[in-house]
């Protein structure tokens, strides 16, 4: 019984994830451009979310942005001339892919430069493991040394 309701509760997250907060009124008429703006709604970052697109959005910010694509599709507007305003009115910031360039490098090179930096940690810290070798048994001399600098006096 308890397998049946975790199959049951991971097919309900699965189907909970496909959904959109595109609501019926903003669904347009003509299945092209519907598509073209679901597509494009796809690749903008929620404002007021951060870790979702305006098509996954409730939010009336994403909304907003989805009425704005949705009418410049309606008045035959291109995909880059959406993006371009867009990304005028709200900055790089609004795009789930942000460009590279200067004020990206960072952004796009940290997973690397963790990586790097991760690696050699590794290799520096696998280097002091094997980098001392232990010290050689005492003879008897050394031991009586030892012995006599150990006794109390």
């Amino acid at each position: 019984m308890g397998h049946l309701r975790l199959v049951c509760l991971a097919m309900l997250m699965c189907v909970a994830s496909l959904s959109h907060a595109v609501t019926p009124e903003e669904v347009l008429s003509n299945p092209q451009q519907e598509a073209r703006a679901r597509a494009l709604s796809s690749q903008f970052r929620c404002l007021v979310c951060q870790n979702e697109s305006i098509d996954e959005s409730d939010a009336s910010l994403a909304k907003d942005i989805r009425t704005i694509i949705r009418k410049d599709i309606v008045a035959g507007k291109s995909d880059a001339e959406i993006t371009r305003f867009l990304v005028a009115r709200y900055g790089d910031f609004v795009l789930l892919k942000p460009p590279l360039d200067r004020a990206t490098l960072l952004l796009w090179g940290a997973p690397a430069l963790i990586v790097l930096l991760a690696a050699l940690f590794m290799w520096q810290a696998r280097r002091q493991q094997r980098g001392e070798p232990e010290a050689p048994p005492l003879d008897a001399a050394e031991e009586a040394a030892l012995a006599r600098l150990m006794r109390p006096e």
